[in-house]
């Protein structure tokens, strides 16, 4: 792929990924909608995999009325190419009738890592990323709880997600970090994901933004109209503007990952192509104080 690779701990993954959230309704609004179309879903994923994809963002609590995510990767790709990374994410919890539950407790986590495990029909999970909800203040018993778990074999590597720098901080202190998963767009720079992007880089972690395209909502809200230069900046690269704001996103550093998702084969091939795309210096200032007014 063109936009390069990365190493998560021994996993080289392309930098253009999928994020699988969008897999299992139409309209992408997560937790609410009618449920996909499973054989274009399937085919999307199968789709992305052909374009070089080789890192999948998902989790056992994305699903929708008929569909599960973890479901409609295992049936699109098992068996699994070798070279396949998927990035599962615990922590938040819905019940059968899709209602969320309260953040698991450190001695749940296990549960949900096995749940993830028979989902995708696999003995180990790569990466599993621990994700903060606001409820819990220190992430230190969750990644701990995780960390036995890897050393159990049921995981390779640790990440967090939805968290502030002192989090990394107490995370990094019980065991190795390979990722940051943070809502990071050009619409949306909140101060914690600007520091953490920093960070990251600085110590060789990986930041994976999510809702890099959809906007600033909780699940992925539809970005606001786009702004007059963004638009003009895609029609000079004769691309789309959601292409743009990718392309954005992977100019924010090498070690930054992009997950973004669809449910469509057509719009997986948009997604790939935006890592080739290279903006000059003067269409990120651009594109940068677009950002600043939004902030």
């Amino acid at each position: 792929m063109s936009a390069g690779t990365w190493t998560l701990g021994d996993l080289v993954v392309n930098r253009v990924g999928f994020g699988s959230m969008r897999l299992t309704q139409k309209g992408g609004a997560f937790g609410s909608g009618a449920p996909s179309d499973r054989s274009q879903a399937i085919a999307t994923l199968r789709r992305a995999i052909e374009l070089g994809v080789n890192h999948i963002d998902t989790a056992a609590f994305y699903f929708s009325t008929l569909r599960s995510a973890n479901e409609l990767i295992g049936a699109a790709l098992a068996p699994y190419p070798d070279d396949l990374v998927i990035v599962t994410k615990v922590g938040p919890g819905r019940d059968t009738w899709g209602e969320w539950t309260n953040a698991a407790r450190p001695d749940q986590l296990r549960g949900q890592v096995e749940e993830n495990l028979r989902q995708l029909g696999r003995d180990y999970l790569d990466v599993v990323n621990y994700r903060r909800q606001p409820s819990v203040s220190s992430v230190a018993e969750h990644v701990g709880a995780l960390a036995d778990l890897r050393d159990a074999g049921l995981i390779r590597h640790l990440g967090i997600s939805g968290v502030e720098p002192r989090h990394l901080t107490e995370a990094l202190a019980v065991a190795p970090v390979v990722c940051v998963q943070n809502a990071y767009s050009l619409a949306d720079r909140r101060a914690e994901s600007e520091a953490l992007l920093r960070i990251c880089g600085e110590q060789g972690i990986a930041f994976v933004p999510f809702f890099a395209i959809a906007g600033t909502g909780r699940h992925g809200g539809p970005a606001a109209a786009d702004p007059g230069p963004l638009t003009e900046i895609a029609h000079a690269h004769k691309a789309t503007a959601a292409q743009i704001r990718l392309a954005w996103t992977l100019h924010q550093g090498p070690h930054v990952l992009a997950i973004p998702g669809t449910g469509k084969p057509e719009h997986a091939a948009e997604n790939v192509a935006a890592g080739s795309i290279r903006l000059t210096s003067a269409e990120l200032a651009r594109l940068d104080a677009i950002a600043g007014a939004a902030g």
